[in-house]
This record gives structure tokens, sequence and C-alpha cells, in this order.
């Protein structure tokens, strides 16, 4: 019942458009600072996240997987991670405050802040996961007061363009 409501009410839909754009704000500014702040590295908060991990009561790390990634992947390519976190950060929050591919923006948000509690880091990011997940339920709800009124119908109808070109020839003649 919820779930419907979210998904289908206008009134949800202007609900949605107040979270996505305080989301959004957050999200944008964040990286924007970071892309015109003159020099954004990662490669401390990346070196804390192994040297101190998340530690669980046996004093053990709690994700040692993650740790593993950021220590083999994530620091020896930290100058991809350089140019990916603030892009990516400002194109989640355009993509929220636009209400463009809301869902999509949605998405790729909480999966930043998943790593960035996997890494230890608290701050604001469980609201953010929160507020998060409610846009990806709505689906394209949440984007109703933004582009993705317009937007998605026309992606469906590029995407899907060739599946009604094909229906079209693969129609049996009929036999009189």
């Amino acid at each position: 019942m919820f779930i419907g409501f979210l998904r289908e009410n206008k009134i949800a839909a202007g609900i949605l458009t107040i979270i996505r754009l305080f989301l959004g704000y957050s999200w944008f500014t964040s990286g924007f600072g970071k892309l015109t702040g003159g020099g954004f590295d990662a490669s401390g908060f990346l070196t804390n996240a192994v040297t101190n991990p998340v530690m669980g009561p046996d004093g053990g790390a709690v994700y040692g997987w993650y740790t593993s990634f950021v220590e083999g992947f994530a620091l020896p390519n930290v100058g991809l991670f350089n140019v990916l976190v603030p892009i990516g950060e400002t194109l989640v929050g355009l993509g929220l405050i636009l209400g463009c591919f809301t869902t999509a923006a949605a998405f790729f948000g909480v999966l930043m802040n998943f790593c960035f509690l996997l890494a230890g880091t608290i701050s604001h990011n469980p609201t953010d996961i929160l507020l998060g997940m409610i846009i990806m339920i709505a689906g394209a709800n949440a984007g109703y007061y933004g582009l993705d009124r317009w937007v998605l119908p026309y992606v469906r109808k590029a995407i899907f363009k060739n599946e009604d070109d094909n229906k079209e020839l693969n129609k049996k003649p009929r036999l009189t």
C-alpha cells in the first residue's frame, strides 16, 4: 500500500521532489566543491580506511573484504578515484536536482554512501541512504516533477523502437 502510494500518487511525487532537491543539493555542493576547490585527493581518506578499519567487538575488522579492496585496488588507483568521486557526486546531485534519471542517480548516491560507511565514515550517510532508498523505491514518480516526466518516455521509445519494428516484420501473413 505504501509502496503504491510512493510510486503512483501525485502528492507523493511532490514530497519526493522536496526530498530529491534536498539530497541533490547536498550531493551537488559536495561534488562541485571538490571539482572547483583546487585538488581533491582521496589518498588520505583511503589510507585511513585501511589503517583504521571498522572494528567489531572481537577486535577484528568487520569489513575486511572492503579494506582489502581499498588497499589492493583503490589506493593504487587513487588518481582514478580523485576524478571519479567528485564527478560522481556532482552528477548524482544534478540528476536528483533536475529529476533526470532520478532512480539511477539515487542508486549511485546510495552506493557511494555505502562505500563511505564501509570505510568507517558515519557523518550523514545513514540519512542519505534512507532518503536515497525512498527515492529508488518510488521509481519514476520521484522524477515526476522533473525531467524524468519527459526523458523516460523518450528513452523507452528509443530503446524499444526496434522491438516494435520487429513485431511488425515477424507478423505472419494472413491467409485468406
